[in-house]
């Protein structure tokens, strides 16, 4: 479904991607794991047209992408970026209302409002709450639904857990699992390697701006090296 070859990124004289190439199959939940600064979000903000690749391709379905965000959300790749972005001075119906923007089927729209509400029960509650009051997890709750909203056939996810408590993470693990079972594909940016890998069916491991490490997302859960570096598993005697 998604293909990239040979990416590169630079931001000014920083080498942000070096070459990356990755693929990405229709239903698949892939993963890229790595440190902060690896150059994970950045490639996502490739993918969406948030950043300008110097080199390489992205290809979806076969053709080459647009390099226009609204264009590439047309084609069917939707991001949920880092921190939520929500519209804090809207209503939860509003923010939701808002991912279908470039959509004009009125049947289409109502019918993934009301799937967005059965995945989210606790956005169904609180649709005329001002968004901004809503807690952590329930505004990444509606990040994600308002991406759906967009009826996207690919989902980039990036930090979806990042700064939850602990039960509201394995919330949002379930509900990427369920997003999975609607037919949608994910690519899954996340710090939280173990979560990441005991979701995803494959995984990239993203270092300094190369992908140095790829496979099966079980294998790499059971790689020492990756317990190591990156599950905090010291495998040394």
């Amino acid at each position: 479904m998604l293909e990239i070859k040979g990416l590169h990124v630079y931001y000014g004289g920083i080498h942000a991607l070096k070459g990356v190439s990755i693929s990405v199959e229709k239903g698949e939940i892939v993963t890229i794991i790595g440190a902060n600064g690896a150059g994970k979000s950045t490639l996502l903000n490739a993918i969406s047209g948030i950043v300008k690749y110097r080199e390489g391709s992205i290809s979806f379905k076969g053709e080459p992408l647009p390099k226009l965000p609204h264009l590439i959300v047309k084609r069917g790749i939707v991001q949920v970026p880092e921190g939520r972005l929500i519209f804090a001075n809207l209503t939860v119906k509003d923010n939701l209302m808002l991912g279908a923007y470039l959509r004009n089927n009125v049947e289409g729209i109502k019918r993934d409002l009301e799937m967005v509400y059965e995945l989210f029960p606790r956005l169904k509650e609180r649709e005329k709450q001002m968004a901004g009051t809503l807690s952590g997890g329930e505004q990444q709750m509606l990040a994600i639904g308002r991406g759906l909203m967009s009826n996207p056939e690919l989902v980039l996810l990036d930090e979806p857990s990042l700064g939850l408590a602990p039960m509201m993470v394995e919330t949002i693990f379930r509900v990427i699992k369920d997003i999975k079972s609607m037919g949608k594909t994910i690519l899954l940016v996340e710090q939280n390697a173990y979560k990441a890998l005991a979701t995803a069916d494959r995984a990239y491991v993203l270092e300094q701006g190369r992908i140095v490490k790829s496979g099966r997302a079980q294998d790499l859960l059971n790689d020492p090296a990756i317990k190591e570096s990156y599950l905090g598993v010291n495998n040394r005697s």
